[in-house]
């Protein structure tokens, strides 16, 4: 079962990080459908959060169709997002732990990484001709 880090310096909405880290789950295969989704009061005990704010972030999956509640059993998977290979995740992930230490050998912090890997990214998109996001 996913377990939701929160980080609060990050400026992004909680209810949002906890969508976000689904997505992410999803992703990468370690989510699947029929995955049961911790339950809100477990989140809210765990992360010391407003019940309404999980709530909130499985209403947002819900209406992606990502996720569906059953009245007293809780939040599941109901679809996935295109999955990355496993081997291949492994090797991307890899060649970016590497790459990471790389960054802080050379002073990068978390921010500067984030901002660097943004304006990458955005940059692909746009050689590709996708608005990104």
């Amino acid at each position: 079962m996913i377990e939701y880090r929160l980080d609060p310096t990050s400026g992004v909405p909680t209810y949002l990080q906890i969508v976000r880290q689904v997505e992410h789950a999803l992703r990468l295969g370690l989510l699947q459908p029929g995955d049961q989704l911790p339950k809100v009061k477990d989140v809210v005990a765990a992360l010391a959060i407003n019940p309404n704010t999980v709530l909130k972030a499985y209403r947002d999956l819900e209406r992606k169709g990502i996720a569906t509640g059953r009245p007293g059993q809780g939040t599941f998977v109901q679809e996935t997002l295109n999955v990355v290979p496993l081997e291949g995740v492994r090797l991307l992930r890899r060649g970016l732990d590497r790459w990471l230490a790389q960054a802080a050998a050379a002073g990068l912090d978390d921010d500067a990484v984030r901002a660097l890997v943004d304006a990458a990214l955005y940059d692909a998109a746009r050689r590709r001709g996708v608005t990104a996001s």
